[in-house]
């Protein structure tokens, strides 16, 4: 389950480089990665901490590879179907994306450890296993739209906010220039005898946002897992990270300006549209530490610790103004790019889990995952301080805990069920939403090969804002959900 996946973001003001730049809603969001798992383990909630002998214990609990009695491979493609509804002003909107993804490959190599003769075959160490393996733990591919009739402001009041809060004067290049000049805004007397820059825009304005994501995140994993006893399962793994996430959005409003033609006051109709493009890639690397320990062979408790990950990012933004007056006049800026490169450390994540085996007919798991995103943390260099961000996320953000349940019911010998439910806390402190995932699953054996297919469904919401002007900011409600499948091919020698 991926944090298309954070469906809880961040009501994010996104108008212009200074407000947009605020790269700690870019660092939760690239901090609430998933672990990479197969469909079986995502078809018991990702709950798989203890379960052990799945290669989802590359990217997961490294321990887990101790189970393993017989080298393996597998693959699994999915299908992520995203739907974003909202309402904006009163009216309703919705958008949709699909798209296929390889989203895991794994393959672990069984190393058998010779005993002395004459000594018990089940005590000591039994086993050292050998892992790798893609895991796709991030997906931002979305659609959002919305739009509806303003009768209370205009994106012209966010620039006027802009303008009003430059001084003496607006800077060459900047946004509100940009809005000056297509007179969009202009300077005004006041009762004081000074001057103030108010939006030309009146009466009820129509607008619209359009926005078109996509990119992820992934892991190549490298792991080895060690049996003491068949009852005390250690691992060690190192994984590196890639992450890409492309956004393009337009805000477009249309309206009646009162405006100077020819020297004299006219009411002309308008129609502007406010383009965002930002392009971001980045790497890094963690590791991961896992234990699981049998106090009784149908109990079997695990624990992992996954370091922060430390990435270098790269940033591209960029930022474009056009308008078009009925009267013919036509204004065209941009884009102007915003290029920054930074480092980015994400919070650690400690989970603990249990499994119960009811026998031959399956078990029941649960996992919990602690996450501290206050610890998140951008690293200042010469073209960028960090402090501002820093501080954002101390304020807005918060630990938080994910949790994760399951179970596999084996129904013959080569047919099982499978069904799990998980909820993702929101890391911020106010207003968020969790994530909730529904799944479900079925398994096949045939000797040395293996199907297991998955479905899951996940909700959530989301608040955003187009431009910030106070409390009477527009804000669009976003109500998500996902529909993805997956499907493991798998094969044991």
């Amino acid at each position: 389950m991926k944090i298309k996946y954070l469906l809880t973001v961040i009501a994010i003001v996104a108008i212009t480089k200074d407000s947009f730049a605020q790269y700690s809603q870019d660092a939760i969001r690239f901090s609430t990665f998933q672990t990479g798992s197969t469909s079986r383990i995502k078809g018991i909630g990702n709950a798989g901490t203890a379960v052990g002998g799945d290669l989802s214990s590359i990217s997961g609990n490294p321990a887990g590879l101790g189970f393993f009695t017989h080298s393996e491979i597998s693959i699994t493609p999915e299908y992520d179907g995203s739907k974003v509804n909202s309402t904006y002003l009163g009216q309703f909107g919705t958008a949709s994306k699909n798209n296929i993804n390889f989203n895991n490959a794994g393959v672990v190599i069984y190393q058998q450890l010779s005993t002395p003769k004459g000594r018990d075959k089940g005590k000591g160490w039994l086993s050292i296993n050998y892992g790798a393996a893609y895991a796709r733990t991030n997906n931002f591919y979305e659609n959002i739209s919305y739009g509806g009739k303003n009768a209370s402001n205009s994106i012209g009041d966010y620039y006027a906010k802009l303008a009003n809060g430059d001084g003496a004067t607006i800077p060459d290049g900047s946004l509100e220039s940009w809005a000056y000049q297509h007179n969009l805004i202009d300077s005004y007397a006041t009762t004081g005898g000074g001057s103030e820059y108010r939006r030309n825009a009146f009466g009820t304005v129509d607008q619209s946002s359009n926005a078109v994501r996509t990119g992820g995140q992934s892991e190549v994993n490298l792991a080895f897992g060690a049996n003491y006893s068949n009852k005390l399962y250690i691992g060690v793994g190192v994984s590196l990270s890639d992450l890409r996430y492309n956004s393009y959005s337009v805000f477009n409003e249309t309206g009646t300006a009162s405006i100077l033609v020819n020297g004299n006051d006219a009411n002309v109709g308008f129609n502007s549209g406010y383009i965002q493009n930002q392009v971001t890639k980045g790497s890094g690397g963690n590791i991961k530490l896992g234990v699981i320990y049998k106090p009784v062979n149908a109990v079997r408790l695990g624990f992992t610790f996954t370091s922060p990950t430390f990435y270098s990012i790269d940033d591209l933004y960029q930022e474009s103004l056009a308008t078009k007056f009925n009267n013919g006049s036509n204004f065209a800026n941009g884009p102007q790019d915003y290029q920054l490169s930074y480092n980015l450390r994400t919070p650690l994540k400690l989970t603990g889990g249990a499994a119960i085996f009811i026998g031959k007919y399956g078990f029941i798991s649960g996992d919990v995952d602690y996450i501290d995103y206050k610890t998140t943390h951008l690293s200042s260099n010469d073209s960028y301080d960090a402090t501002f961000d820093n501080n954002n996320i101390k304020a807005l953000y918060r630990s938080t805990i994910n949790a994760h349940v399951g179970a596999e019911a084996r129904v013959t010998n080569m047919f099982y069920l499978r069904g799990g439910y998980s909820i993702q806390g929101s890391p911020l402190k106010e207003n968020g939403s969790d994530i909730k995932t529904v799944t479900g699953g079925i398994g096949v054996r045939f000797g040395n090969y293996y199907i297991d297919a998955t479905y899951a469904h996940l909700s959530g919401n989301q608040t955003v804002y187009p431009y910030e002007i106070g409390a009477s900011s527009p804000s669009a409600a976003l109500s998500k959900t996902n529909n993805n499948a997956f499907l493991t091919l798998g094969y044991t020698f």
